[in-house]
């Protein structure tokens, strides 16, 4: 079986990392870029600060504060007018995944034209995007490096899925001094998610050595150091181990893709607009619990690489303290214990059923499932079991 493997040209950590945005940019023959960040980065200083970085370059720069948490077409749509509109050649997205994403979509529509909707599904991009940098302020969905766009259709409340090499960004920047002001739900929110992309990855049908070595240190780094920076934000050494553990996460899953945690995910997502990384940290458990059978052996790796001692155990009982250790981190740092606290109605549960089923994360689950079984698993979720 043929493998690729997908991953930005280059790749700036460390702190003061994003002071380099305006001489990266000039190198990928960006002279208009357009920041593409959400309302509040927009709003605090941050997004202008950028601004003045890439201005002392001598770069005409324009803000679209736009991305909504889970941004729509309609955000894409307004995003493409504002480039065209402020003339520009370029996009540097800035925040998490929200931003990354819309800056991807707009990216996909001024270089391939026609609509987001024309896009859904894996690689239908034919012409090569406009130059991309994506600066993270966030330690959670790496898609500052991934293929990976989702955009909620907002007529049919459905994250489309975008998996299309051409959107993986040309540089990514990871400065952990811009993660500092992140709240602790935040924090944790993002740590989870990273971490289910690390545990869906190692998982995987498509996973390989490379993906797997990425996988296990991503999972690593998040369990050790995810408490520690929610619990103090400013401690400088958690923010930069999360910014790598998240970026290996990523490395994995943007290769191995992921499975049934965000293809479910998503529909809550579509349907309830709720934060993507709280309902990746509530399924995680009961998904995995439910594929546990398909590889022993990959969840007692997950088991020891959460912490766990698993000398002497057995397979079967190595790999449940795995799924145990996932349950206790999420408790740890503040995730819900239910989807019921957050608003979910059960009788959605046949249809978002349905859209997981035909969501492209779910080809690489390591077990099949009938619609009954993803009902079942939405379920468990809602009541917290």
């Amino acid at each position: 079986m043929l493998t690729y493997y997908y991953l930005p040209t280059r790749n700036v950590f460390g702190e003061g990392a994003v002071k380099e945005v305006g001489k990266l940019m000039k190198t990928l023959d960006g002279k208009a870029p357009l920041i593409v960040t959400d309302a509040f980065l927009a709003k605090c200083g941050m997004a202008e600060d950028l601004k003045k970085i890439m201005e002392a370059e001598g770069l005409k720069v324009a803000i679209f504060g736009g991305a909504e948490p889970n941004p729509t077409d309609k955000n894409v749509e307004a995003g493409v007018a504002a480039y065209k509109a402020e003339g520009c050649d370029s996009i540097v997205s800035l925040g998490g995944g929200s931003s990354h994403d819309c800056a991807k979509a707009i990216g996909l529509i001024v270089s391939n034209g026609g609509k987001i909707h024309d896009y859904e599904g894996i690689d239908i991009s034919k012409n090569k995007m406009v130059p991309l940098m994506a600066v993270n302020t966030t330690a959670g969905t790496a898609s500052e490096i991934t293929r990976f766009c989702i955009i909620t259709d907002t007529s049919r409340k459905v994250k489309m899925a975008i998996l299309d090499w051409r959107v993986t960004p040309q540089i990514a920047v990871n400065d952990p001094v811009l993660m500092k002001g992140m709240p602790p739900s935040l924090t944790a929110a993002t740590g989870m998610d990273a971490l289910t992309h690390a545990i869906e990855a190692y998982v995987s049908t498509a996973a390989n050595p490379l993906t797997d070595a990425a996988a296990l240190k991503a999972i690593d780094l998040i369990q050790k150091y995810l408490p520690k920076a929610v619990a103090n934000g400013d401690y400088m050494i958690a923010r930069d181990k999360m910014a790598y553990g998240q970026y290996l996460a990523g490395i994995a899953f943007n290769n191995a893709s992921l499975g049934y945690v965000h293809a479910m995910a998503h529909q809550l997502g579509g349907y309830y607009n709720l934060p993507h990384g709280v309902c990746n940290a509530i399924l995680l458990p009961y998904v995995e619990e439910f594929n546990n059978i398909s590889n022993l052996n990959r969840f007692r790796d997950i088991a020891e690489a959460m912490g766990e001692k698993i000398e002497g155990l057995s397979t079967n009982d190595a790999a449940a303290k795995g799924i145990l250790a996932i349950k206790r981190l999420s408790r740890e740092v503040g995730i819900p214990r239910n989807l019921r606290g957050l608003g979910v109605k059960p009788e959605d549960f046949d249809i978002m059923a349905e859209n997981a089923m035909k969501d492209a994360c779910a080809l690489t689950n390591p077990r099949k499932y009938t619609k009954e079984q993803v009902v079942e698993i939405y379920r468990r979720a809602y009541e917290g079991e």
